[in-house]
């Protein structure tokens, strides 16, 4: 089978699931959108201005249930400044009665005040029969007008000259008239009054009722549309904030309904929707652009490195083709020798390329970490003397161990202090540590060197296939790339500390091991 109609296969199904899945989310965010635009529209801008309208309705009401009654109070105040007066009349009236019956005076006096009364009662008869009615009044102008002629009479029956036994009797009749119709003028009148001021006393009890359940009423009206308005806002704060941390964890799904009815949190929602779908579309368009990226890196890498090697392997073949019968055998061996050498050179840029690229077989097994190092040291200790560097080893005692494949292993810690030996002057020092991590469960080994560190602007591209700072044709920046794929793959972690002049710090944390070290068949392929 073509190794490159292998690979593709699973690529396209990869990205064949991927276009799925982001229809699958396009279709969520569709039907979380009309289900968001199929409630009723209830919105809080409706709300609000209804709340504010319901209590100006409740206010205008108190108004002019308070406007009628005080209208009803002015009335009935009235009413009783006007029979007050008709009181006085009638009440001086009958005092100038009586003494022109003790004493014969005061009788044009008393038709006086009888004629204001009247006076009294007829400017006022219309605002007195409207405040009462016709039957309230009705007692008292018969007996008004009895009265009063029965006084016009006693004048009159005074200025006769001869007054005899019909004059005494008459006088008599009279003054029993006029005590009856007076005595009765003045209790209808003041029955009026206290019926009245009994009234006066109720309209004001009933003004006053009114403003404290106006009020109270008021007060609880106003509270409960605070609290609704209040928790309706929170509320969907609240949920909105749930929303956000879903959203920055990573949740992309779409909002949907919540409730029975929609509003301007709604179409917050439905923008929301959108800024999702916006964003998970130029997600991808970044992680294409990133692959498409660290594929032209590749390429060219591949090509560049492939590139010299070729050349050289080219050049010597034509060169031995050509000078073959003039070279010595020792010139004849020494190209030949060339040409594997650059050939062995053109493997291990594949092989690396393909450790990179695609997973390979590991033989996991139970490691001790502190032997694996002294065995990467003893590796690189030729590669030491003849920089002249010093390496300082430190293990903590009892280190937990751990699980991996030891060859893999061994790989990266030697491309590590590979790395710190270039990065280091002759005469430098490089330290290696073993020791528990920082996170529970973890060990951690450090590579340190004291060199002249790594430029800040370069940091984030070093662990990037085929990015290197070393001198042409002494790295093909393989190295990190590979190393941080094997420690994934082991489910660790590489991390890099570095301050230019100030050397560098690689951390690589590895988890601990939790199955028995005796246990036979601990191996496994991954």
């Amino acid at each position: 089978m073509n190794p490159k109609e292998s690979s593709s296969a699973p690529e396209a199904q990869e990205e064949q699931g991927a276009l799925g899945d982001r229809y699958e989310r396009i279709k969520a965010a569709e039907q979380a959108r009309k289900a968001l635009l199929a409630r009723r529209h209830y919105s809080l801008r409706l709300q609000i201005y209804l709340g504010f309208f319901l209590v100006l309705l409740f206010a205008a009401g108190i108004a002019t249930a308070l406007v009628l009654t005080m209208y009803q109070v002015e009335d009935k105040l009235r009413f009783l400044e006007i029979v007050n007066d008709f009181m006085i009349e009638i009440q001086q009236a009958r005092r100038f009665e009586k003494n022109y019956f003790l004493y014969g005076t005061n009788l044009s006096d008393a038709l006086e005040n009888v004629y204001k009364a009247r006076e009294i009662s007829n400017r006022n008869a219309e605002e007195l029969n409207a405040i009462l009615g016709k039957r309230s009044m009705s007692p008292i102008f018969p007996n008004l007008e009895q009265y009063e002629s029965l006084l016009e009479e006693l004048v009159a029956l005074k200025r006769e000259d001869q007054p005899g036994p019909r004059h005494a009797r008459r006088k008599k009749e009279i003054e029993v008239a006029l005590r009856k119709h007076g005595q009765k003028l003045v209790s209808v009148a003041q029955d009026l009054i206290a019926r009245e001021k009994a009234a006066l006393s109720k309209t004001i009890l009933r003004s006053r009722n009114v403003h404290i359940y106006a009020l109270f009423f008021l007060l609880i009206f106003m509270a409960a549309n605070a609290y609704l308005l209040g928790s309706r806002i929170l509320g969907n704060i609240n949920r909105f904030m749930k929303y956000a941390s879903r959203i920055a964890a990573g949740d992309f799904s779409p909002i949907t309904p919540a409730r029975s009815f929609r509003d301007e949190f709604t179409d917050l929602a439905l923008a929301i929707n959108q800024m999702l779908l916006e964003l998970e579309r130029r997600e991808a368009v970044l992680i294409q652009s990133h692959k498409m990226r660290a594929v032209g890196t590749l390429t060219a890498g591949v090509a560049h490195e492939l590139n010299n090697p070729l050349n050289n392997i080219t050049l010597t073949a034509h060169m031995l083709l050509e000078d073959y019968e003039t070279l010595t055998d020792e010139e004849r061996k020494e190209m030949v020798e060339d040409v594997v050498k650059e050939a062995d050179r053109s493997r291990d840029i594949i092989s690396n390329l393909l450790d990179f690229a695609r997973e390979s077989g590991a033989q996991v097994e139970t490691l001790d970490l502190k032997e694996l190092l002294e065995d990467t040291i003893a590796l690189a200790s030729n590669q030491i003397k003849l920089s002249g560097i010093k390496i300082e080893f430190k293990a903590t005692d009892h280190l937990p161990r751990i699980h991996g494949d030891s060859q893999q292993l061994r790989q990266v810690f030697l491309n590590l202090i590979l790395n710190a030996i270039d990065a280091s002057e002759k005469g430098g020092k490089i330290q290696v540590l073993a020791l528990p991590a920082d996170e529970p469960n973890y060990v951690a080994v450090k590579v340190i060197d004291f060199g002249k560190g790594i430029p800040e602007y370069v940091l984030g591209s070093i662990f990037d296939p085929f990015f290197t700072t070393k001198a042409k044709g002494k790295g093909t920046g393989l190295g990190l790339s590979v190393s941080q794929g094997i420690i994934a793959k082991h489910g660790g972690k590489i991390r890099v500390h570095s301050r230019e002049g100030m050397g560098a710090t690689f951390t690589v944390t590895l988890p601990v091991t939790t199955l028995p070290a005796e246990m036979p068949g601990n191996e496994r392929t991954a």
